[in-house]
């Protein structure tokens, strides 16, 4: 199996920035995509950037700009700078990978809270 931990969230003022960090353990081999997602309150889990082991990333367009996700293949870490934060993107953050035996895998979640 793969297991996902996460460390970074938090709160913040609008405007500032904060770093997620989630890394891989077990059977990373089968990771080919990793990823973060993010639900807020009431709302559907979203998309907010994901780079594949080739290097492809992809970004919601409300995030394009402002967030960027790196990654280090061979610690199967994967990273998350968010800047000029919003109170909209205050959310639960899951980290996420899809891999060749098990499929899509999760994260427990962090809470980033943008507030003033």
């Amino acid at each position: 199996q793969v297991q996902l931990v996460e460390s970074g969230g938090g709160l913040v003022q609008p405007g500032g920035s904060l770093r997620l960090s989630c890394g891989a353990s077990g059977s990373t081999f089968t990771i080919y995509t990793m990823g973060w997602y993010r639900q807020a309150p009431g709302k559907q889990r979203e998309l907010v950037a994901q780079k594949t082991s080739g290097g492809i990333t992809n970004y919601a367009d409300s995030v394009k700009s402002r967030f960027i996700i790196s990654g280090d293949n061979a610690k199967n870490t994967v990273i998350l700078q968010m800047n000029s934060l919003k109170p909209e993107d205050t959310a639960v953050y899951y980290c996420h990978a899809l891999t060749t035996t098990w499929g899509s895998l999760w994260g427990q979640g962090t809470q980033v809270t943008v507030s003033s």
